[in-house]
């Protein structure tokens, strides 16, 4: 095992942003006040990710290595005495087996855990979080799911009654048709629908709103008629109708 600093290398945390706190602006705790920390490193590259900048290279300067307690008195630091929820994103988490320890951090300072990733990867530590998302990636992505490992973590799931829900990002009639099986596949999860965002490179809020709001209207629409889609909850991507594609907020 290398040291960094002192430090056991193998245990640090890629860690590109810190922020908050800010409302959450997607899935099932949509709205809840939060401190975000967003983790560098992802095993898809979703031609419409909102943060590539976590895995194509580009926001690679921005990595810092972290231990469990820097990431904690970073948070307090930042957020001060205003927060008790957190949530952990990416890039895809899941990817990192020592993020337990900084779970383990939160939960003993008292603090709820949020966490979202595609299914992809299984760890132990999905049963301590409070809010955990599952969301897997529809066709326009241009990812593949793996249904054998989907399967497998929505089993290991069912183990201990945890707060998780799936959640699929809606673009066209095609994604609406891969959320459809997947509700159909796991019915007793609750389920989420997200309208997608096509302006990634659009700064201006102003320009924005009306063009997320159409989409999320469209969607609306084609849900509330589709005879497959009835456990279900319909949601815009909140944060960017305030801030549009803004980072860090």
């Amino acid at each position: 095992m290398t040291e960094l600093n002192g430090k056991p290398q193998s245990r640090l945390i890629p860690v590109i942003e810190i922020f908050g706190p800010t409302v959450q602006g997607e899935g099932m705790v949509i709205g809840k006040k939060t401190m975000f920390v967003r983790t560098a490193g992802c095993d898809y590259s979703c031609k419409w990710c909102d943060s590539s900048f976590t895995w194509d290279g580009s926001g690679k300067s921005d990595i810092r290595q972290l231990s469990a307690q820097d990431i904690y008195n970073e948070l307090l630091q930042t957020g001060g005495d205003t927060f008790a929820h957190v949530t952990v994103s990416g890039g895809n988490p899941a990817l990192l087996p020592q993020l337990g320890e900084l779970i383990e951090v939160l939960k003993r300072q008292g603090l709820s855990v949020a966490l979202e990733t595609q299914g992809s990867r299984w760890q132990d530590w999905f049963w301590s979080i409070d809010d955990l998302t599952i969301s897997p990636k529809p066709p326009s992505s241009g990812m593949k799911t793996d249904f054998t490992v989907l399967d497998s973590i929505a089993a290991k799931l069912a183990e201990r009654a945890r707060h998780y829900s799936l959640k699929v990002v809606v673009f066209d009639d095609a994604d609406l048709q891969y959320a459809a099986e997947i509700h159909e596949r796991y019915p007793n999860i609750p389920f989420y629908v997200q309208a997608g965002n096509g302006r990634l490179h659009e700064t201006d809020p102003g320009m924005m709103l009306p063009y997320l709001l159409e989409r999320y209207e469209w969607l609306i629409g084609r849900t509330m008629e589709h005879r497959r889609l009835k456990q279900v909850h319909v949601l815009p991507q909140l944060h960017t109708w305030l801030w549009g594609n803004k980072k860090g907020v």
